[in-house]
């Protein structure tokens, strides 16, 4: 069983300062990964990947992911193997096809189909297997829903990560995948994986640690109201609760899904902190 990693995707844009402070204080809190989202409006990956690199010492520094389609291949392979360069190795590249409409519409580029969108990312994939044959390539994390999709990264992915939620998120809407759903997407994953030990990542949307787990989950189901609050309470994605109580969920989690290897968002930073330290 793979010992628990636990990263932050963080995405708000600020000074250089404010970065850099928020890069340490994700180190000192024992998080493994930093990981910066690719969404238009939102603080761009690679420069601030390098400022978390100048900030922190041990601590990894991932793409949590690039948008595919927003990248020319080749010049991502030469930006790629830069940033792993000037951080010493410790870039973890996490790609996936793009999932916000809207943002394609912004920028011109062509929404297209789902199986167009998975070849521009075949493509980019193709071309950093390809710079870095015959040398150490970072690790490749390949996240995403569709069977396309994780059989792909079933086949080249260090990491596959699991989103988590349904459709509708496309919109923007927080829509999270009841357990089954969830179950049944990693239970695929495990039969294209075929054997070979993979570690699995997935995204947990709402941390909230309080003695008051029901109002924890009441608020939870105001963001997330097709889940009625019971569902939510069993969910992998949600943790409500004490501190104890959330480290037990997750360690039921890498029991039944296999899953070691936990992001949460910029928000909830400070939220988990308490049980990093627990599952230590």
């Amino acid at each position: 069983m793979r010992p628990f990693r636990f990263g932050v995707a963080m995405y708000v844009p600020g000074s250089r300062a404010e970065w850099m402070a928020k890069c340490r204080k994700a180190e000192d809190l024992g998080y493994d990964v930093v990981g910066v989202v690719d969404h238009l409006g939102r603080v761009a990956p690679v420069p601030a990947l390098l400022l978390a690199a100048e900030a922190t010492e041990r601590i990894r520094l991932n793409t949590y992911v690039l948008n595919a389609s927003f990248h020319n291949p080749v010049l991502l392979a030469r930006d790629v193997t830069a940033l792993d360069e000037f951080t010493g190795g410790r870039v973890e590249l996490g790609i996936g096809a793009g999932y916000v409409r809207t943002e394609f519409e912004a920028t011109g580029i062509d929404w297209a189909t789902p199986g167009r969108r998975l070849g521009r990312l075949v493509d980019v994939v193709t071309e950093i297997e390809r710079v870095f044959s015959g040398r150490r390539r970072p690790p490749l994390l390949l996240g995403g829903r569709g069977d396309r999709m994780l059989t792909f990264a079933a086949e080249h992915a260090d990491t596959i990560a699991l989103t988590g939620t349904a459709p509708g998120a496309a919109e923007g809407r927080l829509a999270l995948a009841g357990s089954a759903a969830l179950a049944e997407r990693a239970g695929f994953v495990k039969r294209v994986l075929d054997g070979r030990d993979t570690e699995l990542n997935l995204m947990v949307h709402f941390v909230r640690i309080t003695d008051d787990r029901r109002a924890a989950l009441e608020e939870a189901h105001q963001l997330v109201p097709h889940l009625g609050v019971e569902e939510l309470g069993a969910l992998a994605t949600v943790l409500a609760g004490t501190a104890d109580t959330a480290a037990e969920q997750l360690l039921r989690t890498r029991d039944t899904l296999g899953v070691s290897y936990f992001t949460v968002l910029e928000d909830d930073l400070d939220r988990l902190a308490p049980v990093i330290e627990r599952l230590r």
